[in-house]
């Protein structure tokens, strides 16, 4: 198993599923409808991956709804252990989300943009269980909330990491050429990977082995 947390993301279907989960994914993205970017699937298919992941492996339902009801019913109808937040949301969300889905683990994206990053990642901390960096601006006239394939400033996301006392995830324009130096560099807790991993869009098998091989170096 890798010494990082993995987070294979953008999971299309159960077959995609098995395969991350063999080379050793602790956790799977799945997508719903978003403003942009790639991997979005329906909530039909999206609750029919969940049945098949086993106990033990993290159901991240990646959400762009900012209100409470919406992100509620949409964990209800999937079942996903996990709400990976991509835009920014209301402290009385975060209450809401806790009072009504006891045991579900809440995920809050940070769009590293800037030094200002540090501030917004420290802010929400408290109220979440882990923080995920990633490239994009949720401040663009189409929301731009993830799966960019770009690589964000490191500095800014090490600093976060040293500075909140919440697991962090890693993503933005990693593949196995660079997570190695991620690691080293920004040592956070978990590391996700979209477009690192895939050919056309579809989960690349030999892409994936080299990505979890590079990982388990020493």
């Amino acid at each position: 198993m890798p010494k990082s947390k993995v987070k294979i993301c953008c999971i299309s279907s159960v077959e995609e599923a098995k395969l991350a989960i063999k080379y050793g994914a602790s956790a799977l993205g799945l997508v719903s409808v978003m403003p942009s970017g790639p991997g979005p699937i329906s909530e039909e298919l999206i609750t029919e991956i969940v049945k098949h992941i086993p106990d033990g492996i993290a159901s991240f339902l990646l959400t762009s709804k900012q209100d409470a009801d919406s992100i509620i019913a949409q964990q209800r109808k999937t079942k996903a252990n996990t709400i990976q937040l991509v835009d920014s949301v209301s402290v009385e969300v975060y209450h809401t989300l806790r009072k009504e889905l006891p045991g579900i683990s809440i995920v809050q994206v940070i769009h590293v943009i800037n030094e200002s990053s540090v501030d917004e990642a420290k802010s929400v901390a408290p109220f979440v269980d882990m923080i995920l960096l990633d490239s994009g601006n949720p401040k663009l006239a189409v929301k731009e909330l993830g799966g960019t394939g770009r690589k964000h400033n490191w500095n800014v996301s090490r600093k976060i990491v040293e500075t909140i006392h919440k697991p962090v995830f890693l993503a933005g324009g990693l593949n196995s050429e660079n997570v190695r130096e991620a690691i080293d560099y920004v040592q956070p807790y978990g590391l996700d990977v979209c477009s690192g991993v895939r050919t056309n869009g579809k989960l690349d098998e030999d892409k994936l082995k080299r990505y979890f091989d590079v990982i388990n170096i020493v």
